[in-house]
C-alpha cells in the first residue's frame, strides 16, 4: 500500500490532467488523499495478515475518496481481502485468487466489462498476466490503460460524452495500472501460481 501510496501521489497531477476532459478532473488528488490516508491507518494500527491490511485500505478507501473511485478501490481491497481471509502468509497463487474475486466484485459493483473504458480494462488483463508473473500483470494493466484511448466509454462519468470520450485514456485503468506497477515493484519478478 505505501508503494502504491507513493506511485499515486507521484503521478496525481497526470491522473487529474487524464479525468479533466472525461470526468470531474479530480481523480489523481482524491486517490492521493485517500492513499495517504490508507498509508496512516495502516502505519498507526497494522493489521497482522495480508488478508487485515486490504480489508482496513478498502475500509479507509470508501472513506476518504469521493466519487465513484473511493467505493470501486475499497471493494477491490476489500474483498480481495476478505477472500485472504486470516492466514499469516499468502502465496502468489492465492494472491492471485483473491484478486480474481475482487476484480469481480469491481465489475458487479460498476457494471462494467471489458471494453466499457473503466479501470475493468486494466484489472481484467492484469489480474489474468499475475499467473505468469507480478511483472507481466503490470505490463498488462500499463495496456489494458492504454488500450482505452480509442474506446467509447459505455460506462462511469464518461459515458456522458458518447463519442467525445474516444481519444483519451481512461483515468481508473491507469490508476489500476499503478497499483499492479506497485504491486510489481514491491513482489518482484516471481512468478505468481
Amino acid at each position: 500500500m505505501a508503494a502504491t501510496a507513493a506511485a499515486v501521489d507521484r503521478e496525481a497531477a497526470w491522473l487529474t490532467e487524464l479525468d479533466s476532459p472525461i470526468g470531474d478532473a479530480d481523480h489523481g488528488t482524491n486517490l492521493q488523499r485517500g492513499f495517504a490516508a490508507v498509508v496512516k491507518v495502516l502505519g498507526s494500527d497494522p493489521p497482522g495478515t495480508p488478508g487485515a491490511v486490504l480489508t482496513a485500505a478498502g475500509r479507509q478507501l470508501i472513506s476518504s475518496v469521493g466519487g465513484a473511485s473511493g467505493p470501486l478501490y475499497g471493494t477491490l481491497l476489500r474483498r480481495t481481502g476478505k477472500a485472504l481471509g486470516d492466514a499469516e502468509t499468502v502465496t502468489a497463487g492465492e494472491l492471485l485468487a483473491g484478486l480474481r474475486v475482487g476484480v469481480d466484485a469491481v465489475a458487479q459493483l460498476g457494471g462494467a466489462s471489458a471494453g466499457d473504458k473503466t479501470m475493468i480494462d486494466a484489472l481484467e488483463p492484469a489480474v489474468e498476466a499475475l499467473a505468469t508473473s507480478f511483472d507481466a500483470a503490470a505490463d498488462a494493466a500499463r495496456q489494458g490503460a492504454e488500450a482505452t484511448v480509442p474506446l467509447r466509454a459505455r460506462k462511469g462519468r464518461a459515458s456522458y460524452l458518447g463519442e467525445r470520450s474516444v481519444g483519451h485514456q481512461d483515468p481508473g485503468a491507469t490508476s489500476a495500472a499503478l497499483l499492479f506497477a506497485a504491486l510489481a515493484e514491491v513482489a518482484g519478478p516471481e512468478v505468481a501460481e
